[in-house]
């Protein structure tokens, strides 16, 4: 049974402007550890690349915020949630701390698509419920 679904769409172009303003802080406000880490070895290898990164998970991380019902407030918070992907590429969401027990104590699960374009980035996140006992 459905939780929730949350779209998202990104102008590139914001993401962009926001680390022209505000450097790396601003990517380290929005990724994990270990996105921030994926976020400068593509910057240094190919700047465009990071924005792009960086725009994808800002958009997953929107729909996913959505799709849970919170958006940004506790537990839910931008470096808590983390999209990784799987060997094939597919992206997964990755939960930590609060948010991590705050979602695993409602029995979900959560499904993420991201895509980007030239000037966008967009997503779409469907949580469930792990089990039909809420029915």
């Amino acid at each position: 049974m459905i939780y929730g679904i949350g779209t998202d769409i990104c102008d590139v172009r914001r993401i962009r402007a926001s680390l022209d303003k505000y450097g790396d802080r601003f990517a380290a406000k929005v990724l994990s550890d270990g996105e921030f880490r994926t976020w400068q070895a593509r910057s240094a290898r190919w700047p465009e690349r990071g924005v792009r990164y960086l725009a994808t998970r800002f958009s997953a991380k929107e729909a996913f915020s959505k799709a849970i019902g919170l958006g940004m407030t506790m537990p839910m918070s931008w470096r808590l949630c983390e999209v990784d992907k799987r060997p094939g590429g597919q992206p997964v969401i990755v939960l930590h701390g609060a948010l991590k027990e705050w979602f695993e104590t409602r029995g979900l699960s959560a499904h993420v698509s991201v895509t980007d374009e030239t000037d966008y980035a967009a997503s779409f996140c469907v949580v469930e419920f792990l089990d039909k006992k809420e029915l």
